[in-house]
């Protein structure tokens, strides 16, 4: 069944605005597009409009944008330049709509057997070398328009051929609007990324040409753009005869590109505003999508996730937003085509070559540098693929990478729910074991697998469907994780943000510390600094107020309270920070001394309010004396008096009673080793204070 429209009519203060920007930004962007695709200029302003109303119709996700885009307009054009048809000419114009309309059939295809779910199997280096590969493929052929030339075809060798050979036709006006359009773009996008650059530059050319008849001094402009609605017209099969294999091939492609793509793309923006698409509705909203770009004649349609984000950044809420850009090309159509003619085409191409430098995935490739660099060979087979032998080898290439990557990883890991059987320690798998009870408002969950692109999916709709009306925490028992890539980290990171936002608290426990180095590489150092990540079960359950025996649903019963103990005879720190387990917990202790000093709390109250949470037995046993030394040096310093500080004091010694109750509990070998590295700590500060002193 389909879903309702995602069309909201008391959002539109911000989806009419972000409609007719994102309508404007489309003509001189879907124009070059279009000529890239061998089609006349005016074809990618009919691809702005039919297919952007039906999509809107159709589509599950609130705020994602179609149109004429890059990727199916260079797969289509270079497509034709293979098969000798020249761009432009009537044959190739023809068969551009029958490959659209051969597209929308894939959909369909793609729609009935579900084939949405392949998506999670292309990582994001996969498709980011591939969309960069494909971006900076049509820079090398747009780049000789920006100084007055012709536009190359072909694979890098023969681009770089055709662009030099191509420098004798070197016109300096040109250069200067076309260059010059791409430099003032790009700082705007720096300084002012809401303001829509590219309509100035577009208008501005149009001024020159009206104004200053740049055309005389040898800028070309773009031919005559005929105004009025398009016709709807039925593709002519019969001139794919001679072209059937090839044709297929290439719409599987482009299909397969697209699906990829956007449904990747608009998953990003379901998870960062925290609602649900329908991937198979999506593949039907394409399809439409595409069988109504074939009806006017266009080139396959594509999400733009250029239009999206500065949708996006117009707050949109709602689809009113794209059908709103399609009334703003209706009218551009019907009342100023007229002035389409007078744009120069250095400045259009400068446009176009802007937004394509824009979904360079140059970002990402940095952070794959850093971070991982199995991944960023990923990318860069991806990228070269596309460059060397063309689009269509490279999504082979493509979904090979992405398939060997799944086959060397383990996609589907065991997983299990957990709970506690009364008058038991540890935790047992609640479908295994009819005895075993799930602790209050809390959900345990076993993750035995490394955590990937190809199964953080699984790991969050597991959690979702797991939350109770009543769930207050989740704790997923991490043992079997060794390992986290970048697309799984950033994930936790907005699955931990969407969570507090319900009022429910994660926490990441029990994994390797190799674990928490890799989070903090690829940006989720967040999760540690914030109490997410803690070293075992008992200590997160400790931290959300659960103390052994834990209390169980549907009994009175708990376990064993020893479960705590153990576990908290563990340095918790070490495990989090490695060497850098002394310097983050001076500073817990100087945000924790602080905080005492300020308000005058208790150090366990001080400790909730630090945003970390509680820390296990071992540390605490450590903090104490931190927490004074620390203290002891902001009263040397002249923060509070002496007076204020001995009373500080005392209430912090108070807690050490039931530190020392809780350290008697543990077996004797434990005991003597914490006290024995307590006492190396005091003689630690001892002699730092003294060196204090002397300085």
């Amino acid at each position: 069944m389909l879903r309702a429209p995602k069309i909201q009519f008391r959002s539109w203060k911000t989806d009419v605005p972000a409609g007719v920007i994102v309508g404007l930004v489309s003509i001189p962007i879907s124009m070059g597009y279009a000529q890239i695709a061998g089609l006349p200029p005016v074809y990618g302003l009919y691809g702005s409009l039919l297919p952007i109303l039906c999509f809107g119709l159709l589509t599950s996700s609130p705020q994602f944008v179609v149109g004429v885009d890059a990727m199916p307009a260079v797969m289509v054009g270079n497509a034709l330049t293979v098969m000798g048809l020249r761009l432009g000419s009537p044959e190739a114009a023809g068969l551009v709509p029958v490959i659209s309309l051969l597209t929308a059939l894939w959909f369909v295809v793609f729609y009935l057997f579900r084939a949405g779910r392949v998506v999670k199997y292309i990582s994001q280096p996969v498709m980011g070398g591939f969309i960069s590969g494909i971006g900076a493929t049509i820079i090398l052929m747009q780049i000789p328009k920006l100084f007055g030339g012709d536009p190359g075809t072909g694979e890098l060798f023969a681009l770089l051929g055709h662009l030099v050979g191509q420098l004798g036709s070197f016109h300096a006006l040109s250069a200067l609007l076309g260059f010059g359009t791409v430099a003032v773009i790009l700082i705007s996008k720096k300084l002012a990324p809401q303001f829509p650059m590219s309509v100035l530059m577009l208008a501005l050319g149009v001024v020159l040409t009206a104004v200053f008849h740049i055309d005389c001094l040898g800028v070309k402009l773009l031919p005559a753009v005929p105004g009025g609605l398009p016709h709807i017209l039925w593709p002519e099969l019969r001139l794919a005869a001679g072209h059937l294999t090839d044709l297929l091939v290439l719409s599987l492609s482009i299909a397969l590109v697209v699906m990829a793509q956007t449904l990747l793309a608009s998953s990003n923006y379901a998870t960062k505003y925290r609602y649900q698409i329908d991937n198979r509705q999506e593949l039907l909203a394409y399809a439409a999508a595409e069988l109504a770009g074939a009806l006017v004649g266009c080139c396959p349609i594509n999400g733009s996730v250029s239009r999206s984000g500065i949708a996006d950044q117009f707050r949109c809420k709602s689809q009113l937003m794209s059908l709103t850009a399609a009334l703003t090309m209706l009218l551009v159509l019907l009342f100023g085509a007229q002035f389409l003619s007078l744009l120069p085409v250095p400045i259009l191409t400068g446009i176009v070559v802007a937004a394509l430098i824009g979904i360079l995935e140059l970002n990402m490739a940095a952070k794959l540098w850093r971070c991982n660099r199995s991944e960023f060979f990923i990318f860069l087979t991806a990228f070269f693929g596309v460059l060397l032998f063309g689009t269509i080898y490279g999504v082979v290439i493509g979904v090979v990478l992405s398939f060997f990557a799944v086959v060397i990883r383990a996609v589907v890991p065991p997983r299990a729910l957990l709970g506690v059987i009364p008058g038991h320690e540890d935790l047992y798998d609640l479908r295994r074991n009819r005895s075993a009870r799930p602790i209050r408002n809390t959900v345990v969950y076993r993750f035995s697998g490394n955590l990937f692109f190809a199964n953080i999916g699984t790991f969050e709709s597991d959690l979702e469907s797991a939350i109770r009306p009543d769930t207050r925490q989740i704790i997923v028992d991490g043992r079997g994780v060794g390992n986290i890539d970048i697309t799984a980290a950033e994930r936790l990171v907005l699955l931990e943000k969407s969570l507090k936002a319900r009022g429910i608290r994660l926490y990441l426990t029990e994994h390797v510390g190799a674990v928490n180095d890799q989070l903090r590489r690829y940006g989720a150092g967040e999760l540690l600094e914030t109490g997410v990540v803690r070293r075992t079960v008992a200590l997160a359950l400790r931290d959300a107020g659960l103390e052994a025996p834990y209390p169980l649903e549907g009994t009175d019963a708990g376990g064993k309270r020893n479960t705590r103990d153990e576990s908290e005879s563990f340095a918790e720190f070490e495990w989090l920070y490695g060497e850098q387990s002394e310097e983050k917990l001076e500073q817990l202790a100087l945000v924790l001394a602080r905080e005492i000093a300020r308000s005058g709390v208790s150090l366990e109250e001080a400790e909730r309010r630090s945003g970390w949470g509680r820390v296990g037995l071992f540390d605490e046993n450590e903090l104490v004396d931190y927490v004074e030394a620390e203290l002891e040096e902001m009263a040397r310093e002249g923060a509070f008096s002496e007076e204020k500080l001995q009373q500080m004091e005392l209430e912090l010694e108070q807690t050490r009673p039931s530190v020392e109750a809780d350290i008697g509990k543990l077996p004797p070998g434990t005991q003597e080793f914490m006290r024995g590295h307590r006492e190396r700590l005091r003689q630690r500060l001892k002699a730092r204070r003294e060196h204090r002193r002397d300085t």
